[in-house]
């Protein structure tokens, strides 16, 4: 920004009463032309006397003024391109933000329903296994009944024999006793 020089031309004339330069091939804009007017009116500097215009002083003055006023279009046109490039920035991060808060939302969903469906695998398993173990417990009811009536069974066989036996020893006691009798 105003590193390279300018290759426009200016040219400086004195008008017909010496005391006007014509500036030929710069436009200057009204603040420029005003600021101008209040440095050479009586409040500002005294002219040295009619026609005493120095022609440098002047020339040094519009160069001053050119440069000022170049500056602060430079000044706009950079605020303008920083805003321009605010906006686009904004604009990018927005997107990004946009397209990061998407990519969340789609590994939190993928997240969830792996999650329920993990949870449904391991309730489908829990029911699964409660069926298991409520068979196993009506097979060892079943066994248990069963075991049950067979030694109930051999109990009452046993009593049988105890009984049979129990008679016979009697008998063979009674008759051994009537023998030696």
């Amino acid at each position: 920004m105003g590193g390279g020089g300018s290759t426009r031309r200016v040219t400086f004339e004195a008008d017909e009463n010496e005391n006007i330069t014509v500036v030929k091939g710069v436009r200057l804009s009204d603040s420029v032309i005003d600021r101008m007017k209040e440095s050479s009116s009586p409040g500002g500097r005294q002219p040295r006397g009619p026609g005493a215009v120095n022609d440098e002083e002047l020339k040094k003055r519009i160069a001053e003024e050119l440069a000022l006023e170049r500056a602060r279009r430079d000044s706009e046109a950079q605020k303008r391109r920083l805003k321009q490039e605010q906006m686009y920035v904004r604009d990018d991060f927005g997107k990004l933000l946009e397209r990061e808060r998407i990519s969340s939302n789609e590994h939190l969903t993928r997240a969830i329903l792996r999650e329920r469906a993990a949870a449904e695998e391991e309730r489908q398993k829990a029911q699964r296994f409660a069926r298991q173990l409520e068979e196993k417990d009506r097979e060892l009811k079943k066994h248990d009944a069963y075991y049950k009536e067979q030694l109930a069974r051999l109990e009452e066989r046993s009593a049988q024999f105890y009984k049979v036996t129990t008679e016979q020893y009697q008998k063979a006691a009674d008759e051994v006793s009537a023998r030696f009798k």
